[in-house]
């Protein structure tokens, strides 16, 4: 006789392959979310050790931003140091030059001319004066070009001995205050 069997074994069949189903999609879900913590924690963990880097970069940048405003004052005071010590220069070589310039003056008025008036700005000298005629001013201005630590004179005014009244032609006169051999002031060494 055939064997029959009546127990129902493809419903016992389909549970525990149901059964087998759930565990298999809990235990990849399982390793899902275990994959996901892990990746999020990598990441977190990725982030928070670049923000630390980030950080100790600003921290160094503004140590760089102080150190550059430092050496930006030692810079300023640097050129300010130069500004004077070139002052001071310049003022001890123009020390002895106002002794020449009288001097100059003193050899360079010819008999018959009068200074009244001196006037001294920068290398620029302007003289006001009296004299007995227009050639004796030429002359003054003649030597004045012939001159070692004076040159370049230009005749500013000349008035007529009769419109001044005194007998005496009045004279404005400008000339440069030079340095022998050349050298001036607004050349750099």
């Amino acid at each position: 006789m055939p064997r029959i069997n009546l127990l129902p074994w493809r419903e016992e069949a389909r549970q525990r392959r149901k059964k087998e189903l759930a565990i298999a999609a809990g235990a990849a879900l399982g390793a899902t979310l275990v994959l996901a913590v892990l990746v999020h924690l990598h990441y977190d963990g990725r982030i928070a050790y670049q923000e630390s880097r980030n950080q100790l970069l600003q921290q160094e940048i503004a140590q760089l931003k102080r150190k550059i405003r430092e050496i930006d004052r030692l810079e300023q005071t640097k050129a300010d140091l130069l500004a004077r010590m070139e002052v001071i220069q310049n003022l001890q070589q123009s020390r002895p030059e106002i002794v020449h310039l009288f001097e100059e003056l003193v050899v360079t008025i010819p008999e018959g001319v009068y200074l009244n008036r001196l006037e001294q700005k920068g290398r620029s000298v302007v003289v006001e004066g009296r004299a007995q005629s227009n050639a004796r001013v030429s002359a003054f201005m003649s030597s004045i070009e012939s001159a070692t630590w004076v040159g370049n004179p230009r005749l500013m005014l000349i008035e007529n001995k009769d419109k001044t009244g005194t007998g005496l032609s009045h004279f404005r006169l400008s000339f440069d205050q030079v340095r022998p051999g050349g050298e001036d002031e607004d050349q750099s060494t």
